[in-house]
């Protein structure tokens, strides 16, 4: 009943974009009072801006001011930032850049939160991508390129246009395109220590109708770590608890590769054509080598062994998207669709050889291997016109499917040649999900009060079949999520907002997976296929402010949510732990985030931001506590100093604050970068980066129950200096000025 609600709905659309088309504007709009121009005053003896000079006048010169790259722009629903001015994207990762972002956090495994939140979804270019799902999305984050990226788009309240995923907002990653005439292009290299490399090349052709571009990229990134797991665990024979601890040392090498190209043709001024193709690899070889006993002198020591494993990783994603737009004239209604197809390819092979002491002196080889498919295709259409009163309405309509492929293949053995196929290490899995979406969103000014409501509704369907177990399931819902955006331009200088939304955070494809996974002889890993969606209502209110390239930002938030999808570990006995996926009764979370972004003086500049937060979980649900909760701060600072017109050096540094889990927290960590860049002219400049300047980066997972208390550090090796040339060619025109409340400042010129 709920799909065909919504395909009834889905025609009710299409009529309503087919009216646009075809009729005139009605009476009321012809009369609507259109949009007023920003005019300037005019100087004595010169002309008035937008219109022709009178008769005899000359005009004796024209001025076009453009916006510094890594300018602060807001609109009404959104929050935009440049990165083209920080050093750490010449040389670095995604990972990397998002760092300096207000409100975003980084781990040392490449998760991303929103204002502590992981539950974030990230795009690019506006559409949700595969390269940041699966088991390698924290991989892809740390190497995708950030010199591809112009700006980052935070939006922690979403409109109705964009899709509910994620509890805590979207992270929209804005990549160069050039509009400039006539050929412009790139080159980038890099050299690190410890045989850190990466390099590109980049460019574009914008002719009358046709504009093309495109970037290839490479980037080599060795990785090492260091992993200690202290564990104590409660042994219902003898009433105490064993302690062990596990000591791991990891390296390898990161290869990885990406390639993008894209046209857009314009057969008239009404219309556009549009297209574009992505793939990205990478390739990852690691030794691990663990160590594992119970320093317990007091006690008999019941386990000891060694291990040592290889890893490899081979991953991919592809994606193949194509677009039309068309205008109305004279009516200024625009119909847009864009249809799209992505793969992402994992094959995992890990291949452990134990040497155990205690209980037993014995061998034990293990060849695991996983074979992972995620397609995923895409159709977004949406018609938007113009309407009485300045207002505008945007209506449209999304599919999602989602189409995966869990494979995973073991065997066990005394040594290699007698491994034999491991019914406890093989099972198939397979997963669905379709999404029909219609949505709407109206805008309308009222003097200088801005509203923008919006309504999405959504029928999903999801289906998962463990092959090995012969286990299937479903499930369909349907779902409105509202929200409401307002907005108050106090003067030209202040803004006031506020704004609501309501999200959802759906289980991943994994975590429905009932099939119980080995991670090593002490962790387990099972999927739970009865999880809920978690929902979330969101609320925000802001205060802006800018004056002379120095701008202010407060804003207070809270979020209220049900049904959260969380780990839970689980006593074995032994030592071996068990962690599945559970739904939270609730959590709350509000907080105050504070932005300033100015000068210290004509050659310093600065842009912090802090997040004072709090978090409350109810995980009685589960048989813990009835509540827990706690305060924590995050935060970020750039100072900028323009030495000359040609050397510019930066200082950034980011802290990630503690943030609670329902049994236990994970511990603050921060991080310290250095760069410096000279110009030698306007196409050639060099750049030296330090990155994990003070190697204090590191991840700390605390676990504290009454049967299992463990503490889990990891300690990556990612200090590196960086030295790099960038050259730039071609055309030197402007490209147009976005538009949207911004502010500027705060950056080399």
């Amino acid at each position: 009943m709920h799909s065909s609600l919504v395909w009834l709905l889905a025609g009710a659309f299409v009529v309503v974009a087919t009216d646009g088309r075809a009729q005139a504007i009605p009476p009321a709009e012809k009369s609507a009072a259109p949009a007023k121009p920003v005019t300037a005053k005019p100087l004595p003896g010169k002309p008035v801006p937008g219109r022709p000079a009178a008769p005899g006048a000359t005009v004796e010169g024209l001025t076009v001011t453009g916006e510094s790259p890594q300018a602060f722009r807001s609109s009404i629903d959104r929050r935009s930032y440049g990165v083209a001015t920080d050093l750490q994207s010449a040389t670095g990762s995604i990972g990397d850049a998002l760092r300096n972002i207000p409100s975003v956090e980084v781990d040392v495994q490449g998760n991303v939160s929103l204002r502590g939140d992981p539950n974030v979804t990230i795009m690019i270019d506006g559409k949700p991508s595969g390269m940041f799902r699966g088991d390698g999305r924290g991989q892809a984050l740390q190497n995708l390129p950030a010199d591809q990226i112009e700006r980052v788009e935070v939006i922690t309240n979403p409109s109705a246009a964009f899709k509910p995923d994620g509890a805590a907002g979207i992270i929209n990653l804005i990549t160069k395109k050039s509009r400039k005439p006539g050929g412009s292009g790139s080159v980038r290299a890099n050299l690190g220590s410890s045989e850190h490399r990466n390099a590109g090349l980049s460019g574009a052709y914008n002719a009358n109708k046709l504009t093309l571009s495109g970037d290839v990229g490479y980037r080599r990134d060795p990785q090492k770590a260091y992993t200690t797991d202290d564990r104590s665990s409660f042994d219902p024979a003898s009433g105490k608890f064993i302690d062990s601890r596990k000591e791991s040392h990891r390296g390898g090498v990161i290869d990885f590769h990406n390639i993008r190209t894209s046209l857009d043709f314009d057969p008239d001024a009404k219309t556009r054509l549009s297209g574009e193709l992505r793939y990205s690899s990478f390739k990852v070889g690691d030794l691990l080598i663990d160590r594992y006993g119970e320093p317990t002198p007091t006690a008999p020591i019941t386990a000891d062994y060694d291990r040592i494993g290889h890893f490899k990783l081979d991953r991919s994603n592809g994606e193949a998207s194509a677009g039309y737009r068309y205008k109305f004239a004279p009516y200024d209604h625009e119909f847009s669709a864009n249809l799209s197809r992505e793969r992402t390819s994992e094959d995992y092979r890990r291949l452990y050889d134990t040497v155990i002491r205690l209980p037993a002196p014995s061998r034990l080889f293990q060849d695991f291997a996983q074979h992972t498919v995620l397609d995923e295709t895409q159709f977004k259409a949406d018609f938007s016109r113009p309407m009485p009163g300045e207002a505008k309405l945007k209506t449209g309509y999304e599919l999602e499917i989602d189409d995966n492929d869990y494979d995973n293949r073991g065997s066990s053995g005394a040594t290699p040649a007698t491994a034999t196929p491991s019914a406890a290490f093989t099972n198939h899995f397979l997963y669905k999900q379709t999404i029909h979406s219609l949505f709407g969103t109206y805008e309308r000014p009222f003097g200088d009060f801005t509203l923008l409501g919006g309504l999405r509704l959504e029928d999903v369907q999801v289906d998962t079949n463990q092959l090995t177990s012969s286990l299937r399931d479903s499930n369909d819902y349907f779902r409105a999520y509202p929200t409401l955006h307002l907005a108050y331009k106090v003067s030209d200088s202040q803004q006031l907002t506020a704004s609501y939304s309501h999200r959802v955070q759906r289980p991943q494809p994994q975590d429905l997976n009932p099939y119980v996974i080995f991670i090593d002889p002490f962790n387990f890993r099972q999927g739970n296929p009865n999880l809920k969606p978690q929902e979330t209502h969101s609320l925000e209110a802001g205060y802006q402010y800018r004056s002379n390239g120095t701008f202010y930002l407060a804003t207070a938030y809270y979020r209220q949510s049900y049904n959260g999808v969380t780990d839970v570990a689980r006593n074995l006995g032994g030592g071996v732990l068990l962690t599945t996926k559970q739904n939270l009764g609730h959590s709350r979370a509000g907080g105050l985030e504070l932005v300033a972004n100015g000068k210290l003086n004509a050659k310093l500049s600065y842009n912090v931001s802090g997040n004072l937060f709090w978090n409350e979980i109810d995980a009685s649900s589960l048989g813990f506590r009835d509540t827990r909760s706690g305060y924590a701060v995050s935060g970020r600072a750039n100072l900028n100093w323009t030495i000359t017109d040609k050397d510019f050096a930066q200082l950034n540094a980011s802290l990630n604050g503690k943030r609670l889990t329902p049994q236990g927290y994970v511990e603050p960590s921060g991080i310290v970068n250095l760069g410096y860049r000279h110009k030698f002219d306007e196409h050639l400049s060099v750049v030296v980066t330090v990155q994990d300047a003070l190697k204090s980066l590191k991840n700390t997972v605390v676990i504290d129950t009454p049967t299992v208390r463990d503490r889990v550090v990891s300690k990556p090796n990612v200090q590196a200096v960086f030295v790099g040339l960038s050259y730039s060619f071609g055309s030197n025109g402007r490209k147009p000025r976005d538009p949207g409340f911004e502010f500027g400042g705060g950056g080399p010129p």
